[in-house]
């Protein structure tokens, strides 16, 4: 086996698009959104989850579209699926137990993993906030609901706050059994992705600081977390995007609709816009010819 090969340059957010890929284990069903997460859903899918399922809340169950989507309910989520259905019944589905997986975004986290996506305070209040967000989603049912939750956000002391403005989705709420107590089917998140380091949880469902990723000091991680931090005995640092890894990410998002801040697609005319897309398709094809998987995994 030939040795790894690292890129030297990408992008914060390709760097936890490729950690957050790394946590999806082959055969797993996984319910995941738009952006990021679906950036790296498709990345575990083509390098070393080929069987894992990739859920959308538009319906789509098991798509393979041929470039990064805007939408949950995009048709191209539909290319090559196993089944399209409904939003109702891929709910269901989560609300039933049979996901592994969710991944879901936070504007603040507490210590408990629990996430605000509904509204920053400020100097005001639910009705009239400073900032007023998009809410839950399906964040709130991932969260409830699947037997792990990943959470990815930006590493910001306005994020990782002490006591959220409004608990949105569940972590593990108190700590202790309170998630246990209050009823929720799902075993609660299992790491924290942030553009700086990984976190992850104690038996009490207390963050700990895990990994940091290269070039990054504990103090520089601390200094943005609004409580004391409690830190892993063995602090690891995170491997390195390889350049298969980058490479795959760039031609799945050929015209910039996700990761890399320049909007490829914004300065493009139509004829150059249908061009990328077709050599994306290409490549990604190159890459998952020989990789094969069976519906008999659902």
């Amino acid at each position: 086996m030939g040795q790894r090969r690292y890129a030297e340059d990408y992008t914060s957010a390709e760097l936890m698009a490729v950690v957050a890929s790394r946590e999806i284990r082959n055969g797993e069903k996984v319910f995941v959104g738009i952006g990021v997460p679906m950036i790296a859903g498709f990345l575990a899918l083509y390098t070393h989850a080929p069987d894992a399922v990739l859920v959308f809340e538009g319906g789509y169950v098991g798509g393979r579209p041929p470039t990064a989507c805007t939408d949950v309910g995009d048709s191209s989520l539909g290319h090559q699926a196993f089944y399209i259905t409904s939003l109702w019944r891929v709910f269901s589905d989560l609300q039933r137990g049979y996901f592994d997986l969710a991944i879901i975004g936070a504007a603040q986290i507490d210590r408990y993993g629990n996430v605000n996506s509904t509204a920053i305070f400020g100097s005001g209040d639910y009705q009239q906030p400073d900032l007023r967000l998009p809410g839950s989603g399906g964040a709130n049912d991932m969260a409830s609901s699947a037997r792990r939750t990943i959470i990815m956000t930006r590493l910001e002391r306005r994020r990782f706050v002490e006591k959220l403005d409004y608990l949105t989705s569940p972590g593990f709420l108190r700590g202790g059994r309170s998630r246990w107590e209050a009823g929720l089917l799902g075993g609660g998140p299992s790491a924290v992705i942030t553009d700086k380091a990984v976190f992850r949880f104690t038996r009490e469902g207390e963050m700990f600081l895990s990994e940091v990723y290269p070039g990054v000091s504990v103090g520089e991680v601390e200094g943005q977390v609004g409580w004391k931090l409690r830190k892993a005995e063995r602090l690891r640092v995170v491997e390195p995007p390889t350049l298969e890894e980058v490479e795959f990410i760039r031609s799945f998002d050929p015209t910039d609709v996700i990761l890399r801040g320049v909007r490829l697609f914004e300065r493009m005319s139509f004829k150059e816009w249908v061009e990328a897309v077709e050599e994306s398709l290409r490549k990604v094809k190159s890459k998952t010819l020989n990789k094969q998987r069976s519906p008999e995994k659902l």
